[in-house]
């Protein structure tokens, strides 16, 4: 996987907290940083409420809508299954 580098500007107090985090996460402050901002836009991303959909693609988006529920196993396990904090 190619990498590139990203720069962030942070006060010294910010700095000396986030190096006290990562050496408690037993990790590299640039894999630190890099773990949790990956962690928060993906949160940023799923929070997202509104959804656009092209109009070229409205048609096959309603036809999808339309389908019949079908059957997941692998869900059905889950579902199943005790909550881990249940065991």
């Amino acid at each position: 996987m190619a990498t590139t580098v990203l720069s962030v500007r942070v006060s010294s107090e910010e700095r000396a907290l986030l190096e006290a985090a990562s050496d408690q996460a037993r990790t590299s402050l640039s894999e630190f940083i890099r773990r949790k901002a990956i962690d928060a836009a993906e949160s940023e991303m799923l929070e997202r409420r509104i959804v656009s959909i092209p109009a070229a693609d409205w048609e096959a988006f309603e036809a999808w809508t339309q389908q019949p529920a079908r059957e997941i196993p692998a869900l059905r396990e889950l579902v199943g299954r005790k909550a881990t904090w249940q065991r």
